[in-house]
C-alpha cells in the first residue's frame, strides 16, 4: 500500500514575532509623515476657504472705519476703548457667519491659546492689543515738522466662524484710502488684521500650521490678503533681480509677495520674521513713472513703503510665500 506524505509548512514563535517587529518600526517611521501630510493638506484646505469667506464678507462693508470709541487722557492712559470689539459686533458680524464673540477679557471664550509657536520656532504670548502685535504700529513717529504715523493701541476682540475657526482681531478705527503711485505707512491703511487658528486650542498652534493671518487693507476698495510665508528664510540682503531669483529657487509654488502682501507680513513680524528683523523688504509691485519703472519697498523698521527704481537702488530683504 503506497503511503502520502504531506508537509506542514509554518511560521515558528521567533519568526511571528520578527515580522510583527519589522512592521511596527516601518510604521512608526512612516505614521508621523503621513499623519503630517494629512494635517497639512486640510490646513491648507481650511485656510483657502477661510481667506474666501473672509475676502467676500469684508468686500460687502461699504466701510471699515469709523466703528467704535478710542480716547486717552493727556497721560496717554486709555479711557474708552471698545472699537475692535465693536467692528466685529456691528460691522463683520453682518456679513460673516459667526457663532460666538468674546472681548478681551474671555478670549478663551473663543477657543484662542494664550501661547503661539512662530515661524522662527519661538513660543509667544498671544497679543492683547496692537502695541503688543508690533510695537512701531504704535510708536513710530517721524520729526516734529511732519506728521505722526503711529495708530490707536486698541485691544483685541476675539470670534468663532459657523465653521469652528478661532479667530482674534486687531482693529485700526483711522485706517484710510489708498493713493495709488503715492507712498504712504502700512499701519495708516490696515484696517484690520486678524490671526485665526483653524482648531483653536487642540494643537499645534504654531504659525504655518494650523494658525496664520489675514489682514484686511483701505477703509474703501479694501483689499484682502493672506499670506504664508515660506519656512525657508534667508538673512542676505539682495538686489531686486538677486530676490526674485530667490524665490523661484525655492520652487514653482514661492514668489515676491506684493505691496500689501509684504505689509500684511510687516505688521504680523513677530509671527514670521526674526526679532531684530528691521530691513526694508522687496515686494513684487510695480509702477511707472515718467517711463522708469519702479517696485515698492516696505520698510520693517518704520511702516513706510512707497516705489523705489530697481536700477542702482542697493539692496533690500525678502520673505517668499506661497502662491
Amino acid at each position: 500500500m503506497k503511503k502520502t506524505f504531506t508537509m506542514m509548512l509554518g511560521f515558528t514563535m521567533a519568526e511571528i514575532l520578527l515580522s510583527l517587529t519589522i512592521i511596527g518600526v516601518v510604521a512608526a517611521i512612516t505614521l508621523p509623515s503621513l499623519t503630517g501630510n494629512i494635517n497639512e493638506r486640510t490646513w491648507n484646505t481650511q485656510r483657502k476657504a477661510l481667506y474666501a469667506r473672509f475676502s467676500q464678507a469684508i468686500s460687502l462693508m461699504p466701510s471699515l472705519n469709523s466703528y467704535g470709541t478710542y480716547s486717552e487722557d493727556e497721560s496717554g492712559s486709555t479711557l474708552e476703548d471698545n472699537a475692535t470689539e465693536t467692528f466685529v459686533t456691528a460691522g463683520l458680524s453682518k456679513v460673516l457667519k459667526i457663532n460666538n464673540i468674546c472681548d478681551s477679557e474671555h478670549l478663551e471664550d473663543c477657543g484662542i491659546t494664550s501661547k503661539i509657536v512662530t515661524q522662527m520656532g519661538s513660543k509667544i504670548d498671544t497679543p492683547l492689543n496692537i502695541g503688543e502685535l508690533n510695537n512701531i504700529l504704535i510708536n513710530y513717529s517721524v520729526p516734529m515738522s511732519y506728521t505722526a504715523y503711529s495708530i490707536y493701541n486698541t485691544k483685541v476682540a476675539a470670534f468663532e466662524t459657523a465653521n469652528g475657526e478661532s479667530v482674534l482681531t486687531f482693529y485700526n478705527p483711522t485706517c484710510g484710502t489708498l493713493v495709488e503711485g503715492k507712498g504712504d505707512y502700512a499701519q495708516q491703511k490696515m484696517c484690520a488684521n486678524f490671526i485665526y487658528d483653524l482648531n483653536g486650542t487642540k494643537g499645534p498652534n504654531t504659525v504655518g500650521k494650523d494658525i496664520g493671518y489675514i489682514t484686511a487693507f483701505y477703509a474703501t476698495d479694501s483689499n484682502v490678503v493672506a499670506p504664508m510665508p515660506s519656512t525657508k528664510y534667508t538673512n542676505e540682503v539682495l538686489s531686486f533681480e538677486d530676490a526674485t531669483d530667490y524665490c523661484r529657487g525655492l520652487g514653482e509654488e514661492y514668489r515676491i509677495p506684493n505691496r500689501d502682501e509684504t505689509s500684511a507680513i510687516f505688521i504680523n513680524r513677530r509671527l514670521s520674521l526674526p526679532e531684530n528683523d528691521t530691513y526694508h523688504h522687496w515686494t513684487s509691485t510695480l509702477s511707472v513713472s515718467n517711463n522708469i519703472t519702479d517696485t515698492w519697498l516696505q520698510h520693517f523698521s518704520t511702516g513706510a513703503r512707497g516705489p523705489r527704481t530697481t536700477i542702482g537702488a542697493g539692496n533690500g530683504k525678502v520673505r517668499c510665500i506661497l502662491r
